[in-house]
């Protein structure tokens, strides 16, 4: 469970997780859903095939390009993004509604993504950006070929654009190198915790602190203020 201001009421917060294909960002996610309260996906839609191991709805959604075009036309994704041939975005509406009832968002999304994001000026104060690197280039390149859902020619060009990827690590608020799951996990939780707890996010904190101001008041009525340490007295 994470710390957070008890009965303190306070906005949600996007927590995105990006990285190249292979480095973990996928597994990282199902991981905090599974092991965090009051976290929920942001389900993406997509122009690409269904992989088998995935489902719809819980995964993506997946659209045809005319649908997605007409989305983004209408201004009803937050981001967009073409990745390896197919389009890729958030639907504004859910996401917002989230914001607004204390709810946090994950976002398993890219680095074109999170640029449009951190170009809205309203969600800002909003976002937490972590980037998730691989141990080594070697080690993406054999995660890739075990996760046996891509042909060879997938492989090599994910594994091309991920020199690109990777070079978009600067543009984060985190970056955590995702050695192992006993190690990168207990970070990115540590993370959340502390986001979850800034100041900034509280909005119900002022009305809480006046509240405990008038307590103070009510209970110290007709005192004469901070008493002297005991055995010492007010003359020296």
């Amino acid at each position: 469970m994470t710390p957070e201001f008890t009965g303190v009421e306070r906005r949600g917060l996007m927590f995105v997780l990006s990285s190249p294909s292979g480095a973990g960002k996928s597994t990282l996610a199902r991981l905090l859903l599974s092991e965090e309260r009051n976290l929920e996906i942001s389900v993406s839609v997509t122009t690409r095939a269904r992989r088998p191991s995935e489902l719809e709805g819980r995964h993506y959604r997946f659209i045809d390009q005319d649908t997605f075009c007409r989305m983004r036309d209408h201004g009803e994704l937050l981001e967009w993004a073409e990745v390896h041939g197919n389009f890729y975005g958030t639907p504004r509406a859910p996401v917002e509604k989230a914001l607004g009832q204390g709810q946090d968002v994950l976002f398993d999304i890219d680095w074109q993504g999170t640029e449009q994001l951190s170009r809205l000026e309203e969600i800002k104060p909003d976002l937490v950006r972590i980037f998730v690197l691989p141990p080594s280039f070697r080690e993406l390149k054999s995660r890739l070929e075990r996760r046996a859902e891509d042909s060879p020619e997938t492989i090599q060009r994910r594994l091309k654009n991920a020199e690109l990827e990777i070079g978009k690590w600067a543009n984060y608020d985190y970056v955590v190198v995702n050695q192992d799951l006993d190690s990168s996990f207990p970070a990115i939780r540590a993370i959340l915790a502390a986001e979850r707890i800034r100041r900034e996010r509280a909005t119900g904190l002022p009305a809480f602190v006046a509240g405990l101001l008038d307590e103070a008041r009510e209970l110290t009525a007709g005192t004469s203020g901070i008493s002297d340490p005991p055995g010492e007295s007010a003359a020296s």
